[in-house]
């Protein structure tokens, strides 16, 4: 069996500055047909999206695809909400977990997966803003170690 290929669309850095992500789920999402075309062409934004479980459905919100060129009349609203498709223990386990405080559902990607539109969401955590300094300080550490490795090999 031949190993099917990720295509990456769009992906959610600002996810992992502003969560923990402690757990993920593979979705797929309810499109029309233009807005697969639009995908293809890689026009999505997930960055100010967010995902709600209704009446045990899971729905995500604000994610903007633009409108196809050529769809015209097909095309649909570039920010309508949008179901995503999971199984109903996935659903219920995510229920369970988000009623705790402090939990939420974060979109962090979306990419094909050989020819169906898939999205990665995450079990999140929020984060405080000690530790968001507390990242931000590893991630300067890190820059300037490869800063000095980099200049140390030059010579």
């Amino acid at each position: 069996m031949a190993k099917e290929t990720k295509k990456l669309i769009a992906g959610n850095k600002k996810a992992f500055h502003e969560y923990f992500i402690e757990d993920k789920y593979e979705a797929g999402i309810a499109l029309a047909g233009t807005e697969v075309k639009s995908l293809r062409m890689g026009k999505c934004s997930i960055k100010e999206a967010f995902i709600r479980i209704d009446r045990g459905e899971v729905y995500i919100y604000n994610m903007h695809i633009s409108p196809y060129e050529k769809g015209n009349i097909f095309n649909k609203d570039p920010v309508r909400t949008r179901k995503l498709l999971l199984n109903r223990h996935e659903i219920r386990k995510l229920e369970g977990q988000i009623a705790q405080k402090g939990y939420t559902i974060v979109p962090l990607n979306i990419y094909f997966k050989g020819s169906l539109v898939k999205m990665e969401i995450g079990l999140a955590k929020g984060k405080k803003l000690y530790d968001k300094r507390q990242d931000i300080a590893k991630k300067d550490q890190r820059r300037e170690a490869e800063r000095k490795f980099k200049v140390q090999n030059l010579y």
